[in-house]
């Protein structure tokens, strides 16, 4: 957005520009070819190995502003880029560009005894703004995830990651042209203005849908602001619950991997709950586990007693996504306890158990509400890429339209289509 009508143009005029342009190029994406989406995407994996040494380099000052403006350890980790988080955005622009094409495909089809034939077909939403924070990558799993769904998308990123969204935006661009696509299908806002987050809010009728990806405020004042709808991305307060009856090696082994392979996302575990069955030896033997790996504890008078370590937990922290090297840990009388917890503190993100009794697990699985239930198998698994869809917008924590990773299938939505041969209503 560059000459003096732009510049002088206000938020919202900005905003219905870049708009417009989206909704032009939404409705020749809609009908672009799965090969011709799949080659704009290949061709963007490309430019981001080409481009890799000048995309590190602009992520390397808006890390360095985040660690002079004292930001938090985990938020440095998701702003920071690396050769292997590049190539991982490169394999999984590839992976996306090899999925089925979610566009045309048939729900169900059905002739009615007056010889109409109904064909249910899933469709682009249309134009989708995103709104987050902090992870470079999002430009790029957004932009891919839209673009092969057939959609527009409008991208506003955190200014954290100004640079970096700029240097990656442009990857996106280059595959586009050389596809033979519009550049606008994907287009970046291009300023840190506050204003224009609102603009894009209030945009009822020129942008179809609004996705946040961030934290409980920023989705918070999406969903009390927005005049468009909203898919929302709530906090991942997250449990991970060890029965009586599991193994204790799968336990700390699962368990640590949970809670500190990467602490600052979304499918981290924050709360792991302990049944009072579990020998008390392997409690000790986690939960030194977990300090030897860098974790404070933060437990019950009970869980203090077996580890001197263990801060004092408050009811606050039972709601508290850390998104930090912090657990809090409790004891639990038996599973109806432990469904009770994750009943009432869940946000309804992610939520696992490990057992080896089967029947105890399957009632787990059938009674956590949660968008992602899991048995025997660590929380961080609860991202798009890992359960094969190539990447994902955001784990969508609601009931209605999308849940759980959303990707490719949760960016459609579908039409009816009616053949008929002449047929007429009769008159009621």
């Amino acid at each position: 957005m560059t000459g003096n009508k732009i510049d002088q143009a206000t938020p919202t005029e900005m905003m219905a520009g870049m708009a417009k342009k989206a909704r032009l190029a939404s409705q020749i994406l809609a009908q672009a070819p799965t090969a011709q989406k799949a080659e704009a995407l290949v061709l963007t994996a490309d430019a981001i190995r080409r481009h890799s040494a000048d995309i590190l380099a602009a992520n390397a000052q808006d890390v360095a502003t985040a660690e002079n403006n004292q930001s938090s350890s985990a938020m440095v980790d998701r702003l920071r880029l690396t050769e292997a988080r590049l190539e991982n955005m490169a394999s999984a622009l590839e992976v996306i560009a090899h999925l089925e094409d979610p566009v045309g495909q048939i729900i169900d089809k059905r002739t009615r005894p007056n010889g109409l034939e109904l064909t249910r077909i899933r469709v682009p939403i249309g134009v989708i703004g995103i709104i987050y924070e902090s992870r470079p990558n999002v430009t790029i799993d957004a932009a891919a995830l839209t673009l092969m769904s057939g959609n527009a998308a409008i991208l506003r990123g955190g200014s954290e990651a100004i640079h970096s969204n700029k240097a990656l935006y442009q990857t996106m661009r280059e595959g586009l042209a050389k596809a033979g696509l519009p550049e606008e299908a994907i287009q970046l806002v291009p300023t840190t203005d506050r204003a224009l987050v609102g603009a894009m809010l209030t945009a009822s009728g020129l942008i179809d849908l609004v996705i946040p990806r961030g934290g409980k405020s920023l989705v918070a004042r999406v969903q009390q602001d927005a005049r468009v709808p909203v898919l929302a991305h709530l906090d991942g307060i997250n449990h991970s619950y060890v029965h009586k009856e599991a193994d204790p090696e799968k336990v700390e082994k699962v368990v640590v991997n949970a809670k500190m392979r990467r602490t600052g996302i979304c499918g981290a575990t924050e709360s792991l709950l302990i049944d009072r069955g579990y020998p008390v030896e392997k409690v000790k033997s986690l939960l030194q586990a977990l300090h030897n790996a860098g974790c404070e504890i933060r437990g019950t008078a009970e869980i203090q007693k077996i580890d001197p370590e263990a801060k004092a937990v408050s009811e606050k922290d039972w709601g508290t996504e850390y998104l930090d090297a912090v657990l809090s840990v409790r004891f639990v009388d038996d599973m109806d306890d432990a469904l009770s917890h994750i009943a009432r503190y869940s946000s309804g993100h992610t939520d696992a158990i490990l057992t080896e009794n089967r029947e105890v697990a399957e009632k787990f699985l059938a009674s956590v509400d949660s968008a992602i239930v899991m048995w025997n198998a660590s929380t961080q698994f609860a991202d798009g890429g890992e359960f094969g869809l190539g990447a994902e917008i955001g784990i969508a924590t609601g009931r209605i339209h999308a849940r759980g990773p959303v990707a490719l299938e949760g960016l459609t939505s579908y039409k009816w289509q009616v053949r008929g041969t002449g047929q007429i209503r009769p008159v009621a």
